[in-house]
């Protein structure tokens, strides 16, 4: 149960490494393909011998990595209520995507990018805060899942250097005229609202079913969890039943509430149910590998139309680019000491925004204005959401450095027209983005000397 639940909120979550604002630079999302677990014919009985199946430019790849990365897909498609392909045609698919992600890693290490641990630390913790665990219950869940904390840290690694590499290369290839924002918002006029700028807040509870479990097991949990749904629609406090019966990491903490995100960043299963669903509405017991769901609608709005009334924070940053003169692990213990300085009196943040922030809000202490949710990727707005008024966040690195962030205020307010259109901006650059990656991904792929070995073995 803990490797799906934790497969379903991984696919879920999103590394943001990038901050989209109109002052400041444009960003994009990311997310991580992380697994928990390794393959149940791995862990049981003698392991069968590894050996090469693939070499990418003389860097082999083993059957075990491609053993590896197909549990990863196959416990996210089936923890997001997907059918599973056959075996055979995944694994092939499988070692493709490995291969494409050995060449481009060789890539992104020939051309000098790095990522320093701090990064990675940062990646962690945003994992962690996502599945509503502390690090350390992550790291030691993943221990228990076999995949090793290390090999977990160096995936995260990986990823935020192909994400790096992407950002570095094809960022020219995504820049969005005023006249695809203008076409963009004709085509949604009577159109389905886009997943992309639709965001929910829902709620949930699970009734897990283990792994391998009888008949007479799935019967028990799908009788408790028609037995919870009941409870809820007799009136009965939902977040008081997520956190006296739901199986999902946090819901004892945060009452089973998964927090506001665009539907692209739930799971299909959990976003198809609640399609005709309005606020305080709850669907019926849903099955999934992970076991049986029950979901609540608390919010659900469409960032896309003016008129809707959307929670606004006003920010102020500092922005420290790394450099051949200051590392990463440099700018976030400057950024640390300058944070010390504030909170001790010492100094105001606006003055030493002025004196060291590397971005053009600098000139105005660091302010970046009022902004709707949509103008910043995740990694930054999930900072700044932690955050209460007068609030300073720890340093939070994106792809255009390290930034120390405050919250000054919060307010409701209606979304305006140029709001709009820069919430539209942001989602046709990140989706110009994708496709860019993509072509470039395949010339990659082309360019590289790939020899076939052994065929994989599940």
């Amino acid at each position: 149960m803990i490797s799906r639940f934790l497969a379903l909120a991984l696919a879920c979550a999103s590394l943001a490494l990038g901050l989209a604002f109109p002052a400041a630079a444009q960003g994009l999302r990311v997310t991580p393909q992380i697994g928990l677990r390794q393959p149940a014919s791995a862990d049981a009985g003698p392991q069968q011998a590894d050996y090469i199946v693939a070499v990418v430019n003389s860097e082999p790849i083993t059957n075990n990595e491609v053993r590896r990365r197909m549990l990863r897909f196959e416990q996210q498609l089936a923890a997001q209520g997907q059918s599973l392909p056959p075996r055979s045609q995944l694994m092939r698919e499988v070692l493709e995507r490995l291969i494409s992600e050995k060449a481009q890693l060789q890539v992104a290490r020939e051309t000098g990018i790095k990522v320093d641990d701090a990064v990675v630390n940062q990646a962690e913790e945003t994992v962690a805060r996502q599945n509503g665990i502390s690090v350390a219950e992550l790291e030691r869940r993943v221990a228990a899942d076999g995949l090793g904390v290390a090999q977990f840290r160096q995936d995260l690694r990986n990823q935020i250097m192909l994400q790096r590499l992407r950002d570095r290369d094809l960022q020219a290839k995504a820049k969005v005229s005023e006249l695809e924002i203008d076409q963009y918002l004709s085509e949604q006029q009577g159109a389905a609202a886009d997943p992309a700028l639709t965001e929910m807040n829902l709620a949930h509870i699970l009734v897990a079913v283990p792994d391998n479990a009888t008949e007479a097991q799935v019967a028990q949990a799908k009788a408790k969890a028609e037995q919870l749904l009941q409870r809820v629609r007799a009136g009965e406090d939902f977040s008081k039943v997520a956190r006296e019966s739901s199986d999902a990491a946090g819901a004892a903490q945060n009452g089973g509430v998964i927090g506001l995100r665009t539907a692209d960043r739930l799971p299909p299963l959990f976003v198809d149910a609640v399609r005709d669903l309005g606020p305080g509405q709850v669907t019926g017991v849903l099955r999934s590998s992970a076991g049986f769901h029950i979901v609540k609608v608390l919010e659900k709005r469409e960032l896309g139309k003016t008129g809707i009334t959307v929670t606004q924070s006003h920010a102020r940053h500092i922005l420290l680019r790394p450099d051949a003169q200051m590392t990463e692990a440099q700018a976030r213990a400057k950024l640390a000491d300058l944070k010390r300085r504030i909170l001790a009196g010492q100094a105001d943040f606006a003055t030493l925004a002025r004196e060291y922030s590397q971005d053009g809000s600098a000139a105005n202490g660091g302010d970046l204005g009022w902004s709707s949710p949509g103008m910043f990727v995740p990694e930054f707005e999930e900072a700044l959401d932690s955050l209460k008024p007068g609030q300073i966040s720890d340093p939070v690195t994106t792809r255009f450095g390290v930034h120390l962030i405050q919250l000054l205020e919060r307010r409701q307010a209606t979304m305006s027209p140029s709001e709009q259109r820069e919430v539209v901006r942001n989602l046709l650059h990140e989706r110009k983005l994708d496709e860019a990656y993509a072509e470039w991904a395949r010339q990659v792929r082309g360019r590289a000397y790939v020899e076939y070995r052994d065929p994989p073995q599940p």
